[in-house]
């Protein structure tokens, strides 16, 4: 077992950017792709997943230090250190069942694909992490009440469901995100698709006043108000005003609006890498799966990077940061200081999906949504801590907690890994996993006619051609 973990760690330890075209290579030859083909895909798909973690990363250390610069600028101390996703998974798979989630999760798809109950094939293993991190949290959270044995249990429970509703999303989603991108037969199944049923909502109360209906994507943007809303001048100009709010000289200031525009313009150029890697495997997979199983046709789900290419979802980014810093400010409970979560993904992409991309109604939601986030990752902190230190995962400071403050799902995660906590009083969770079922199932119902509607008017149209 100690030999299994070790390779599983050094496996792992090589990051998405090997792990997951490595998981999309054998998908390749399992569907009889020629091995050149597949190997192609596969090596393409780990460049862009390093080319856009290569941006993030340039995007973190210009805006985020910017942002960490106004937020030192207000004089407030939060007391909260915010470690990010990286350090989250770091502390995730140092917890002792963290393996036991790897056959938990093939498992369930397996047998979900054979009872015709999804058709996502979920090739994300990497991010296996997400239900390890909901499953301690479970753990910590109802061994008090249960003992250790049952919240193992129930913590394995949890995950299984979390397992199971990122299939679903998978499919439900799969529709939207191919007209959204452009890219066939590819889905999303991370967890943090989830937060579209807290924004659903929202977005519906949006969609009826006239100006927040309107077509605001990107394209309808540039036919209103030309070169401004091209990727490099909005770049830009955000950048300045970043430097500005931040009291950066004027070469600074100059500098990151240089920084930000070089960030807006290289994301869709990464994004258009991910449909070159993933459009030949997953035709390759539709084919085979349309030959084994007459008719039925399979999904290949993955991390969300692939629809990094759409300019609303970094425009949203951008704009969302000063929004976190105020909320982070004024927040009744706040403790947490937004630094390594400050470009927050989870944020915007269910954002991106609920509005198909109209940028008004994004940045609305993310301002509404910003508050989730902070208060789940001030609840999450002791436990998060705990795990820490006990594992030795990562160097905490004495007294000091650390949390993240974009922590995928914050209300799915924190509704079902604290359920529980109503036999003590707490009712908030439970108020909280009613909320998101509620929202889920009209959100998930939006989805489904959307999807069954085009494919009525593909069988039309199919059948006026043949006519």
């Amino acid at each position: 077992m100690d030999f299994l973990g070790v390779v599983i760690n050094y496996i792992l330890n090589l990051g998405a950017p090997v792990f997951v075209p490595f998981i999309m290579l054998l998908a390749g030859l399992v569907v009889r792709m020629k091995f050149r083909d597949a190997a192609s895909a596969a090596i393409t798909l780990g460049v862009a997943f390093v080319g856009m973690s290569m941006l993030i990363g340039f995007m973190v250390d210009a805006i985020g230090v910017a942002a960490q610069t106004m937020m030192n600028r207000t004089g407030l101390e939060l007391s909260i250190v915010d470690g990010g996703w990286t350090t989250m998974a770091n502390i995730s798979w140092a917890w002792p069942y963290a393996f036991a989630m790897f056959p938990l999760q093939v498992g369930v798809n397996i047998v979900m694909l054979m009872l015709n109950k999804t058709n996502t094939f979920n090739a994300d293993l990497w991010n296996v992490w997400g239900k390890i991190f909901t499953a301690f949290i479970v753990v910590s959270v109802t061994t008090p009440l249960f003992g250790p044995v049952w919240s193992l249990v129930l913590a394995f429970l949890v995950a299984a469901f979390q397992i199971i509703m990122e299939l679903n999303a998978g499919d439900i989603h799969q529709h939207r995100i191919e007209k959204l991108t452009g890219i066939p037969g590819v889905t999303c199944t991370h967890r943090m698709v989830f937060f579209g049923a807290i924004y659903y909502p929202f977005d519906l109360l949006l969609r009826k006043i006239p100006v927040c209906n309107k077509p605001m994507d990107a394209s309808a943007l540039r036919a209103k108000v030309g070169v401004f809303a091209e990727n490099h001048i909005i770049g830009f100009i955000l950048g300045i005003l970043f430097g500005v709010i931040a009291g950066y000289s004027v070469a600074k200031t100059l500098m990151l609006g240089v920084q930000a525009s070089t960030a807006l313009v290289l994301f869709p150029m990464i994004s258009k890498l991910f449909m070159q890697a993933l459009s030949p495997i997953s035709e390759a997979i539709s084919d085979y799966m349309n030959k084994k199983f007459s008719g039925r046709k399979l999904f290949v789900g993955i991390d969300w990077p692939f629809m990094g290419g759409a300019s609303e979802i970094w425009f949203a980014i951008i704009v969302a940061i000063p929004f976190t810093l105020l909320w982070a400010l004024i927040l009744p409970g706040n403790k947490i200081l937004p630094f390594a979560g400050i470009i927050n993904i989870a944020l915007i992409v269910p954002a991106y999906l609920v509005t198909r991309g109209n940028t008004l109604r994004m940045v609305i939601l993310s301002i509404i949504g910003v508050p989730f986030f902070l208060f789940v990752g001030t609840q999450f902190a002791p436990m998060i801590t705990d795990l820490g230190l006990a594992t030795k995962a990562i160097t905490i400071p004495a007294g000091q907690l650390i949390s993240n403050s974009s922590i995928d799902a914050p209300v799915f995660t924190y509704a079902f890994s604290f359920l529980f906590k109503f036999l003590e009083g707490n009712f908030i969770p439970l108020v909280f996993a009613l909320w998101w079922g509620c929202g889920y199932f009209f959100y998930s119902r939006e989805l489904r006619r959307e999807s069954n509607l085009a494919q009525q008017e593909a069988e039309q149209q199919e059948k006026a051609q043949q006519a």
